[in-house]
């Protein structure tokens, strides 16, 4: 097989994808979207059960993407200099996995050609988070941290 009959991800870095090549490599988890708290004394993250407001709970994708700066100001933007400083992206994410020199897994959609594998594999977040627009006022995300966090 030569180079060039490789799939785009195992014959280029990620400053070499393009924008499109770029965003096909999110593997629809959700875990970007989950709220998380960091502690300020030893760095430790921890994830919570809640979801970005745009976040679709069931299929685990923006319901706004192109336009989720303009809802959610502070949403993060990966790129390939990030992916590097982002300690909480999951070891399953698949910006992390290439940017260690590993491949996509087999239930990346990319991989498996089937978009729902992500959830099949238990990968993704589908069914376990809240949407922080069906929160009461006034919630404390600290009363819907996850019992082990991540570090």
């Amino acid at each position: 097989m030569s180079q060039s009959d490789l799939p785009y991800w195992q014959r280029k870095t990620l400053a070499e994808m393009s924008s499109p090549e770029w965003e096909a490599l999110c593997d629809g988890c959700g875990q970007c979207c989950r709220y998380k708290l960091e502690d300020a004394d030893t760095g430790g993250v921890y994830p919570t059960r809640v979801a970005c407001q745009l976040l679709d709970t069931h299929s685990c994708r923006c319901t706004d993407y192109t336009n989720r700066h303009m809802t959610v100001p502070d949403c993060i933007e990966l790129t390939v200099e990030k992916v590097a400083q982002y300690q909480w992206l999951p070891d399953t994410c698949a910006y992390r996995r290439l940017a260690r020199g590993e491949g996509l897994a087999w239930w990346h959609p990319l991989v498996s050609g089937d978009p729902e594998t992500v959830h099949t594999a238990g990968i993704s977040v589908q069914g376990q988070l809240t949407s922080e627009q069906d929160l009461l006022p006034g919630y404390e995300l600290e009363d819907f941290m996850e019992e082990s966090g991540w570090t």
